[in-house]
């Protein structure tokens, strides 16, 4: 049997464990999106480094207990507003999430799908536990851009620069 998932207008279809719960597939189905989404929102110009370590951030975040404990809660962090329709839809309010490519207004439907597909490949495996991610960004829970200069920034402890991002974890209080 096949989960199919319709992603972005593509049809993703993923081979079911007959051994497992349907719905716990499915649910591994919808983080794994979640996770794709982000990495290919916030990293698909980067190289493998650049999309491990900000996949690194969401998934710190879920184990740290100061965010949501799901892939997608994490990723969809953020206020949001009921659409003025008033049928009960809430959206992002726009420029406030936690990751900037879920509240700009623009779609997010991913252009190149032959690399989405393969982020989403990897996604699954990583929700799986197929593959064990080396936490290359030292316990990042914050990354911004090299090209800005957030003010929360400077209470933050600097771990590394991978790509075009900057990573951030809690400051001690030595420090």
């Amino acid at each position: 049997m096949i989960i199919e998932t319709i992603i972005g207008g593509l049809l993703i279809m993923t081979p079911i464990d007959m051994g497992k719960d349907y719905s716990e597939q499915l649910q591994e189905v919808g983080q794994a999106k979640c996770l794709a989404d982000n990495m290919y929102f916030e990293a698909r110009n980067q190289g493998t480094a650049g999309i491990i370590a900000v996949s690194n951030v969401v998934l710190n975040r879920v184990a740290s207990g100061m965010y949501p404990n799901t892939v997608c809660e994490v990723v969809r962090q953020g206020p949001h507003r009921e659409s003025w329709r008033k049928d009960g839809t809430f959206h992002p309010v726009r420029h406030r999430c936690q990751f900037s490519w879920y509240c700009d207004g623009k779609p997010d439907k991913p252009r190149n799908i032959k690399q989405y597909d393969g982020m989403f490949s990897f996604a699954l495996m990583i929700i799986k536990g197929e593959v064990s991610l080396l936490d290359i960004t030292d316990g990042a829970l914050w990354y911004h851009a090299d090209y800005v200069k957030p003010s929360w920034a400077q209470h933050k402890k600097r771990t590394t620069e991978i790509g075009d991002h900057i990573f951030y974890t809690i400051k001690d209080e030595k420090e």
